[in-house]
Protein backbone atom coordinates (compact mmCIF):
# COMPACT_ATOMS: atom_id res chain seq x y z
CA UNK A 1 0.00 0.00 0.00
CA UNK A 2 1.26 3.54 -0.88
CA UNK A 3 2.19 6.33 1.42
CA UNK A 4 -0.42 8.32 0.18
CA UNK A 5 -2.81 6.10 0.81
CA UNK A 6 -1.68 4.54 3.94
CA UNK A 7 -1.45 8.22 5.91
CA UNK A 8 -5.29 8.71 4.39
CA UNK A 9 -6.19 5.16 6.92
CA UNK A 10 -6.75 3.47 3.59
CA UNK A 11 -6.92 -0.26 4.64
CA UNK A 12 -6.57 0.44 8.10
CA UNK A 13 -9.47 -1.53 9.39
CA UNK A 14 -10.02 -4.93 8.93
CA UNK A 15 -13.86 -6.34 7.90
CA UNK A 16 -13.33 -9.67 9.86
CA UNK A 17 -15.27 -12.95 9.45
CA UNK A 18 -19.21 -12.99 10.61
CA UNK A 19 -20.91 -16.38 11.25
CA UNK A 20 -22.64 -17.13 8.49
CA UNK A 21 -20.94 -17.36 4.90
CA UNK A 22 -21.69 -18.16 1.94
CA UNK A 23 -19.80 -18.32 -1.57
CA UNK A 24 -20.17 -16.07 -4.17
CA UNK A 25 -18.44 -17.47 -7.56
CA UNK A 26 -18.24 -15.38 -10.19
CA UNK A 27 -18.16 -16.47 -14.38
CA UNK A 28 -15.73 -19.42 -14.20
CA UNK A 29 -17.33 -20.39 -17.33
CA UNK A 30 -15.40 -22.09 -20.60
CA UNK A 31 -15.68 -18.86 -22.16
CA UNK A 32 -13.15 -17.53 -19.76
CA UNK A 33 -11.29 -20.93 -19.49
CA UNK A 34 -10.62 -22.43 -22.60
CA UNK A 35 -8.08 -21.27 -25.00
CA UNK A 36 -10.29 -22.28 -27.92
CA UNK A 37 -12.44 -18.94 -26.77
CA UNK A 38 -11.43 -15.72 -27.67
CA UNK A 39 -11.72 -14.50 -24.09
CA UNK A 40 -10.09 -17.41 -22.43
CA UNK A 41 -6.80 -19.25 -22.10
CA UNK A 42 -5.41 -17.57 -19.27
CA UNK A 43 -3.23 -19.14 -16.72
CA UNK A 44 -4.16 -16.98 -13.56
CA UNK A 45 -7.83 -17.64 -14.03
CA UNK A 46 -6.98 -21.88 -15.10
CA UNK A 47 -4.74 -20.96 -11.25
CA UNK A 48 -7.70 -19.41 -9.72
CA UNK A 49 -10.14 -22.54 -10.81
CA UNK A 50 -8.18 -25.14 -9.16
CA UNK A 51 -7.76 -23.47 -6.07
CA UNK A 52 -11.52 -22.50 -5.64
CA UNK A 53 -12.01 -26.28 -5.93
CA UNK A 54 -11.50 -27.53 -2.67
CA UNK A 55 -12.75 -24.34 -1.09
CA UNK A 56 -16.37 -25.07 -2.74
CA UNK A 57 -15.81 -28.58 -1.67
CA UNK A 58 -15.43 -28.01 1.89
CA UNK A 59 -18.14 -25.46 1.82
CA UNK A 60 -20.44 -27.63 0.67
CA UNK A 61 -19.51 -30.41 3.08
CA UNK A 62 -20.62 -27.57 6.25
CA UNK A 63 -23.80 -26.73 4.46
CA UNK A 64 -22.80 -23.31 3.58
CA UNK A 65 -25.04 -21.32 0.51
CA UNK A 66 -22.95 -21.61 -2.76
CA UNK A 67 -24.13 -19.25 -5.44
CA UNK A 68 -22.63 -19.64 -8.51
CA UNK A 69 -23.47 -17.38 -12.04
CA UNK A 70 -21.84 -16.67 -16.22
CA UNK A 71 -22.41 -14.37 -18.47
CA UNK A 72 -25.31 -14.79 -21.03
CA UNK A 73 -27.27 -13.19 -23.29
CA UNK A 74 -29.87 -13.98 -26.00
CA UNK A 75 -28.62 -11.26 -28.70
CA UNK A 76 -26.81 -8.26 -29.16
CA UNK A 77 -29.90 -6.50 -28.48
CA UNK A 78 -30.42 -7.19 -24.88
CA UNK A 79 -26.09 -6.64 -24.13
CA UNK A 80 -25.12 -3.60 -22.41
CA UNK A 81 -22.35 -1.72 -24.37
CA UNK A 82 -19.53 -3.44 -23.93
CA UNK A 83 -16.47 -2.31 -25.48
CA UNK A 84 -15.02 -5.46 -26.39
CA UNK A 85 -15.66 -6.81 -29.91
CA UNK A 86 -15.29 -10.39 -28.60
CA UNK A 87 -18.44 -10.40 -26.52
CA UNK A 88 -20.56 -9.89 -29.49
CA UNK A 89 -19.02 -13.21 -31.63
CA UNK A 90 -21.86 -15.28 -29.99
CA UNK A 91 -20.14 -16.91 -27.96
CA UNK A 92 -21.51 -15.30 -24.65
CA UNK A 93 -25.40 -15.71 -26.20
CA UNK A 94 -27.50 -18.69 -24.67
CA UNK A 95 -26.75 -22.31 -26.77
CA UNK A 96 -23.10 -21.71 -26.60
CA UNK A 97 -20.71 -23.98 -25.11
CA UNK A 98 -18.66 -21.03 -23.67
CA UNK A 99 -21.76 -20.48 -21.13
CA UNK A 100 -20.96 -23.53 -19.44
CA UNK A 101 -19.69 -24.04 -16.41
CA UNK A 102 -16.14 -25.31 -15.45
CA UNK A 103 -17.28 -28.71 -14.08
CA UNK A 104 -14.21 -28.51 -11.16
CA UNK A 105 -16.48 -25.66 -9.54
CA UNK A 106 -20.04 -26.70 -10.18
CA UNK A 107 -21.94 -28.85 -8.74
CA UNK A 108 -25.67 -28.66 -10.14
CA UNK A 109 -27.20 -30.64 -7.61
CA UNK A 110 -26.15 -28.00 -4.70
CA UNK A 111 -24.82 -24.47 -5.90
CA UNK A 112 -27.67 -21.82 -6.83
CA UNK A 113 -26.72 -20.48 -10.49
CA UNK A 114 -27.78 -17.44 -12.29
CA UNK A 115 -27.07 -15.78 -15.73
CA UNK A 116 -26.21 -12.05 -15.25
CA UNK A 117 -26.00 -10.09 -18.09
CA UNK A 118 -24.09 -7.31 -16.21
CA UNK A 119 -20.70 -7.26 -14.38
CA UNK A 120 -21.87 -7.76 -10.93
CA UNK A 121 -22.94 -11.09 -10.26
CA UNK A 122 -25.53 -9.30 -7.80
CA UNK A 123 -26.68 -6.89 -10.21
CA UNK A 124 -30.69 -7.23 -10.98
CA UNK A 125 -30.19 -10.89 -9.58
CA UNK A 126 -31.92 -13.44 -7.28
CA UNK A 127 -28.97 -14.19 -5.19
CA UNK A 128 -29.29 -11.02 -2.75
CA UNK A 129 -32.56 -12.60 -1.85
CA UNK A 130 -30.99 -16.30 -2.05
CA UNK A 131 -27.97 -14.71 0.47
CA UNK A 132 -30.48 -12.71 2.82
CA UNK A 133 -33.00 -16.38 2.57
CA UNK A 134 -30.11 -18.15 4.57
CA UNK A 135 -29.34 -15.20 7.23
CA UNK A 136 -25.38 -14.38 5.39
CA UNK A 137 -23.56 -11.80 7.02
CA UNK A 138 -20.59 -12.91 5.26
CA UNK A 139 -19.71 -13.39 1.02
CA UNK A 140 -16.87 -14.73 0.08
CA UNK A 141 -15.43 -13.68 -3.80
CA UNK A 142 -14.22 -16.34 -5.75
CA UNK A 143 -13.75 -15.73 -9.64
CA UNK A 144 -12.71 -13.95 -13.17
CA UNK A 145 -11.83 -11.79 -14.16
CA UNK A 146 -10.51 -9.77 -11.01
CA UNK A 147 -10.59 -6.15 -12.59
CA UNK A 148 -14.09 -6.58 -14.02
CA UNK A 149 -16.72 -8.66 -12.49
CA UNK A 150 -14.88 -9.73 -9.95
CA UNK A 151 -14.71 -6.50 -8.76
CA UNK A 152 -17.91 -5.82 -9.90
CA UNK A 153 -19.34 -7.97 -7.71
CA UNK A 154 -17.38 -7.29 -4.67
CA UNK A 155 -18.48 -3.72 -4.28
CA UNK A 156 -22.40 -4.69 -4.98
CA UNK A 157 -21.25 -7.60 -2.18
CA UNK A 158 -19.91 -4.19 -0.13
CA UNK A 159 -22.73 -2.62 -0.92
CA UNK A 160 -25.17 -4.69 0.62
CA UNK A 161 -24.14 -4.59 3.90
CA UNK A 162 -22.31 -7.80 3.60
CA UNK A 163 -18.76 -8.43 4.93
CA UNK A 164 -16.83 -9.67 1.89
CA UNK A 165 -13.56 -12.01 2.03
CA UNK A 166 -11.57 -12.56 -1.40
CA UNK A 167 -9.23 -15.21 -1.25
CA UNK A 168 -6.65 -14.38 -3.01
CA UNK A 169 -5.97 -17.63 -5.17
CA UNK A 170 -9.38 -18.03 -5.90
CA UNK A 171 -9.90 -15.03 -8.46
CA UNK A 172 -7.91 -14.35 -11.53
CA UNK A 173 -7.27 -12.16 -14.51
CA UNK A 174 -5.66 -11.75 -17.96
CA UNK A 175 -2.69 -9.82 -16.65
CA UNK A 176 -1.05 -10.71 -13.65
CA UNK A 177 -0.49 -6.50 -13.47
CA UNK A 178 -4.16 -5.85 -13.33
CA UNK A 179 -4.85 -8.67 -10.88
CA UNK A 180 -2.47 -7.35 -8.50
CA UNK A 181 -3.41 -3.63 -8.90
CA UNK A 182 -7.08 -4.29 -8.00
CA UNK A 183 -6.76 -6.65 -5.62
CA UNK A 184 -4.50 -3.75 -3.73
CA UNK A 185 -7.66 -1.38 -4.37
CA UNK A 186 -10.19 -4.03 -3.27
CA UNK A 187 -8.59 -4.63 -0.29
CA UNK A 188 -7.81 -0.56 0.43
CA UNK A 189 -11.56 -0.20 0.60
CA UNK A 190 -14.13 -3.20 0.45
CA UNK A 191 -12.89 -5.99 1.51
CA UNK A 192 -10.29 -8.42 3.21
CA UNK A 193 -8.17 -10.27 0.28
CA UNK A 194 -6.45 -12.71 2.22
CA UNK A 195 -4.87 -16.38 2.04
CA UNK A 196 -6.56 -19.30 0.92
CA UNK A 197 -5.43 -21.15 4.14
CA UNK A 198 -7.07 -18.46 6.22
CA UNK A 199 -10.39 -18.79 4.58
CA UNK A 200 -10.38 -22.33 4.88
CA UNK A 201 -9.28 -22.44 8.73
CA UNK A 202 -12.56 -20.12 8.74
CA UNK A 203 -14.93 -22.65 6.94
CA UNK A 204 -13.45 -25.46 9.34
CA UNK A 205 -14.22 -23.91 12.20
CA UNK A 206 -17.76 -22.46 11.03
Amino acid sequence: MSDAYEKRSYGGKEVGFGSKPAIAVVDFQLGYIKDEFPMGGSPLVDAAIENTAPLLELARSKNIPVATCAMAFQSEADMPHWKIPAMYNGDFFYGSKAIELDPRIYDKDYDFLVYKYAPSMFFSSAVPTYFNKHGVDTVIVCGCITSGCVRASVVDSFSYGWRTIVPQECVGDVEQEAHDANLRDIQRRYADVLPLKDVLSYLQSI
